[in-house]
């Protein structure tokens, strides 16, 4: 199982961008996909997930108004939008699978860093 993240970079506060995560490997169909984000000298935070088949979403708190997951089936992709980027968002972003007999999410992207500037 291969799970690519891109699409980070350095951006302005108020920018927005598109997190992609590609999923090779395997059949994703009854996986839950989540993205997380650690910044510097923090823990690691769950910020959203979305079940593959059914599309049902779950966001964090933090995360609720401004971050939206998606996935693109044909593309076995999953994206995480964020609007009116704020200097706190700045911090890598990994996304991560896991099946549905898994309770922790098992296997791991390697991360993209997105940098907010204000």
């Amino acid at each position: 199982v291969q799970l690519q993240a891109s699409g980070g970079g350095p951006v302005q506060a108020g920018d927005s961008l598109r997190l992609s995560c590609a999923a090779s490997g395997r059949t994703f169909r009854t996986y839950n996909m989540g993205w997380f984000r650690q910044a510097a000298g923090k823990e690691r935070e769950f910020v959203a997930s979305i079940y593959w088949n059914t599309g049902i979403t779950s966001y964090a708190d933090s995360a609720k108004g401004r971050f939206t997951i998606s996935r693109d089936k044909a593309e076995n992709t999953v994206y995480l939008q964020i609007n009116s980027l704020k200097p706190e968002d700045t911090a890598v972003y990994y996304c991560a699978a896991k099946g549905p007999g898994q309770s922790q999410y098992f296997y791991w992207g390697q991360g993209t860093q997105v940098t907010v500037s204000s």
